[in-house]
């Protein structure tokens, strides 16, 4: 008798990360690949990220808000009007969501989490906080 898990297999998130800091890229690469999370790749610059969500349709961008010259929050925004991009984004940061409110642009309802919270867990505690229509962290 063969007995079958009665549990639907949990599936693998693929994952963009977009950060200009080179060691957290690689830092936050090996820390969600050890947790199951497969990071199709990762971006330094808006136009690297663009490139990379058309060419490999993650399912979830997490993005620094601060991009150095760039704005994290402007290339969300921009990753999410594009209506043949099924990824979703998720908002990253040394800092806490209460210390950027200010520096987001209203109308922007995106999930966050902090660099120093990030992992699998988060990543996915985020993403069904925003299908129930909230913002996490």
């Amino acid at each position: 008798m063969v007995v079958y898990d009665s549990k639907p297999a949990e599936m693998r998130l693929r994952c963009l990360i977009v950060d200009d800091n080179p060691g957290f890229l690689e830092a936050a690469r090996g820390l969600l690949e050890g947790q199951g999370i497969e990071v199709v790749a990762v971006a330094s610059t808006s136009a690297e990220a663009i490139r990379r969500v058309a060419e490999l349709r993650p399912d979830v961008t997490l993005v620094d808000v601060n991009l150095g010259e760039e704005n994290g929050a402007d290339l969300a925004r921009r990753l999410l009007s594009d209506e043949t991009s099924p990824t979703r984004v998720i908002l990253i940061s040394t800092y806490a969501q209460d210390d950027l409110v200010e520096a987001l642009p209203s109308g922007l309802t995106v999930p966050f989490v902090s660099k120093a919270r990030l992992s699998a867990m988060t990543i996915r505690a985020a993403l069904e906080t925003a299908a129930d229509g909230g913002t996490a962290d």
